[in-house]
């Protein structure tokens, strides 16, 4: 065996072993399955609504985002307020979802099953089940780990709010 060749082999068991590293830290830290069963209600509560984290720091070392479930009980609301500088998005799984928004909840649009919600930052807003028999289900993404929450107490919230139908000015109002 000449000793170029020796060199080669060593190398070679050289990379073997990084790889096994990484196998080994892949298998422990990289895609994991959150059970529906086994989500995390430890997490920020509103009386009418029921919060479990899947997705978040403590559970999977999550750093730019938190993703879990919202129940709403039917007729419950949020208080109005708004999320500073995250961003969320809602996915509604069944129910009928309300929402209202503007400095006084002046704009009002709903959403279901199948519905994507998007909340920019700072908006204030406020978050109903419309249903007054069936809780509303939702799947809550948030861009920060970190749930903040400005309540918003000095709306004065007009009577009867415009209703906004659509995202993208193509759709025929219904």
């Amino acid at each position: 065996m000449s000793a170029d060749h020796h060199h080669e082999h060593d190398d070679h068991s050289h990379h073997e072993h990084e790889h096994e590293h990484e196998h080994e830290r892949w298998k422990h830290e990289g895609v994991r399955v959150i059970k529906g069963d086994q989500l995390d209600a430890n997490t920020a509560q509103t009386p009418g609504m029921f919060r479990q984290a899947a997705i978040n720091h403590a559970r999977v070392g999550a750093q730019k985002i938190w993703a879990g479930t919202v129940s709403i009980q039917p007729n419950a609301k949020t208080g109005v307020h708004h999320h500073g500088e995250l961003e969320s998005v809602i996915y509604v799984v069944r129910g009928k979802a309300r929402m209202r928004w503007g400095d006084h909840l002046e704009f009002v649009a709903e959403a279901g099953p199948g519905d994507f919600i998007y909340v920019p930052p700072f908006v204030p807003h406020q978050e109903i089940n419309a249903s007054p028999d069936e809780p509303l289900e939702c799947v809550l993404v948030r861009s920060d780990n970190e749930a903040v929450v400005v309540n918003i107490t000095d709306v004065d919230p007009v009577e009867q709010p415009e209703e906004v139908y659509w995202v993208d000015p193509i759709h025929k109002h219904p």
